[in-house]
């Protein structure tokens, strides 16, 4: 019996702008609920952040922002590797069986400059 299970990107938001950084904040990424939905990921989930403008990449886990806003702020301690205008990937993982894995499909989200979905694959 194979009970192997292989980590998939589960959901990435590709190259969302992020709109503020609050060092003050204990952490997370707060992130439009708009975009959640559309990329199936949820609050509380963590996410992994790679910052396409300067090269940093952290963990965090997710808060819901203001709907229809397009927020994507960086809070607490990893306000140090992003700011305001910088682009980032936000990405989602899973943990699925081998056999799931051979067929499986992530949700790709990518926005526009306001953070607005321009489209979504599944």
């Amino acid at each position: 019996m194979d009970t192997m299970t292989i980590s998939v990107l589960q959901a990435k938001i590709h190259r969302a702008t992020v709109t503020d950084a609050n060092l003050a904040y204990e952490g997370s990424i707060t992130i439009d609920p708009i975009l959640l939905e559309a990329s199936g990921l949820v609050a509380f989930q963590q996410v992994h952040v790679y910052n396409i403008t300067n090269g940093n990449r952290f963990e965090t886990y997710i808060i819901t922002g203001t709907p229809g806003a397009g927020e994507i702020t960086i809070n607490g301690a990893a306000a140090h590797l992003a700011g305001a205008g910088d682009k980032v990937i936000i990405a989602a993982y899973a943990q699925v069986s081998a056999a799931a894995a051979q067929d499986w499909e992530p949700t790709l989200v990518f926005v526009d400059d306001q953070n607005r979905q321009k489209s979504l694959t599944h």
